[in-house]
């Protein structure tokens, strides 16, 4: 039954004509054949009830049927031709079956027609039924036939609005499972598009900072090999190291991606106790790394800890690349009540060194950075410092979303570290054993 009713929803769709034309056919074959029998007048009526002539009621026949034929189209207007048909045929005392026709109207004009016509054609309803009703006391009570008639049209008019209105509602219903079905492409394609920025950026800093520290170890490592060869030999094993630990993190990443939607993230993934060993790597390129920390890091969730270790790792691998191995830089981490300041400072090329050449625009690296700290309502800030060098601060804000207004966020605070002005001469700072915190 779903399968056939599925195809004449679609012939109807391809030839709307030919339903309209069965309904036509239908009143016909069920009323207006009996009419022609029957002569025009009701079983049950009285002698003195006339016979219309045949050629009349084929005439009343045809004016009540044929305008069904737009039934669909134009319901409001078929059903004022009908009534006034009716009306006519009933002021000539005739009486003929196909005065369906009039219900057939009234139901096409509460499925397909205007609402707001639905008033004034029910008030046309009931005085056209009072006037039948009237017409027929001779056979029929009053009280009797009004209850049947105003049934049939109450009948007629709600059938209309049910189907009507089940219509609107498995309509709603496809527009929105379209609508669901559109979404979730969208979602599927940002989740992608989220995705593949995570899995960028991971691969930035995992291979822009390994590199860097590669690149300044083999540099310095061909020169101590003249001079110093022992020198040599230990910048090939610090290379060996920071090439297997690239390659291990490589390894973890592209294993997880190959991993099915459901795999674990990355595991384990750097935090805030990593960031030793992160400096002793930059450290055994050349720069002198001082490293340390206010307040309870280590206690941070993961998600926090993972955004401190990749800030860092960046700020770093940009003072290393753009400073060189002679630089002195100073990290430091620092927790005041729900902000967690970042900041990284360098000293710059040593004098009588060639400075870096400038780029051409910021990279990747601090967008990666002003990234991750927006993920935490923070922001990055980095430029040069009086007296030389560069500075990277950034701050997070880590108050809970659902329990702060974002208007009352707390606004980056310049007591949570020294200002950078105070290390305007790095170079009067005390030696730190390696590894200070």
């Amino acid at each position: 039954m779903s399968r056939v009713a599925r195809r004449m929803r679609q012939t109807d769709r391809n030839h709307p004509w030919l339903l309209d034309s069965a309904v036509a056919l239908g009143v016909v074959l069920l009323f207006c054949v009996p009419d022609l029998v029957h002569g025009g007048r009701p079983p049950d009526a009285a002698a003195g009830v006339p016979r219309p002539p045949v050629a009349e009621v084929l005439a009343l026949q045809a004016a009540l049927v044929l305008p069904l034929l737009w039934r669909r189209r134009a319901p409001s207007a078929t059903f004022t031709v009908v009534t006034a048909v009716f009306l006519f045929q009933w002021s000539l005392g005739v009486w003929l079956r196909a005065d369906v026709a009039l219900m057939v109207a009234l139901y096409s004009l509460a499925l397909h027609g205007r609402l707001r016509h639905l008033p004034w054609a029910c008030a046309v309803m009931a005085g056209a039924m009072a006037l039948v009703a009237v017409r027929l006391a001779a056979a029929v009570s009053v009280g009797d036939a009004m209850f049947v008639l105003f049934s049939a049209a109450t009948a007629a008019l709600a059938l209309g609005l049910v189907v009507r209105i089940r219509r609107a509602q498995l309509a709603g219903l496809r527009d929105h499972a379209a609508r669901l079905e559109i979404e979730r492409d969208q979602r599927s394609k940002l989740a992608a598009a989220a995705e593949r920025t995570r899995v960028a950026r991971e691969m930035h800093d995992i291979v822009g900072h390994n590199l860097s520290v590669i690149i300044t170890l083999a540099d310095g490592g061909a020169y101590a090999a003249k001079v110093t060869p022992h020198r040599g030999a230990q910048a090939l094993e610090l290379i060996g190291d920071t090439g297997r630990q690239a390659l291990g993190e490589l390894r973890r990443m592209l294993g997880v991606l190959r991993e099915q939607a459901d795999a674990p993230q990355l595991s384990p993934q750097p935090g805030v106790a990593d960031i030793d060993a992160l400096c002793r790597r930059i450290r055994a390129a050349g720069p002198d790394v001082v490293y340390r920390t206010t307040g309870e890091v280590d206690a941070l969730d993961a998600g926090v800890q993972l955004t401190v270790y990749r800030i860092a790792q960046e700020a770093l691998t940009n003072a290393l690349k753009h400073a060189g191995a002679g630089t002195r830089i100073q990290l430091a981490v620092a927790l005041r009540g729900r902000q967690l300041c970042i900041q990284v400072v360098d000293t710059g090329p040593p004098p009588g060194t060639l400075p870096p050449v400038p780029g051409d625009g910021e990279g990747h690296g601090l967008a990666g950075m002003r990234e991750r700290a927006a993920l935490y309502s923070g922001s990055v800030t980095a430029g040069p410092r009086p007296g030389g060098g560069w500075t990277a601060r950034a701050v997070l804000d880590l108050t809970p979303l659902p329990e702060t207004p974002a208007d009352a966020r707390l606004l980056p605070d310049a007591r949570l570290l020294p200002d950078t002005a105070s290390l305007a001469d790095t170079a009067s700072l005390p030696d730190t054993p390696e590894g200070v915190s």
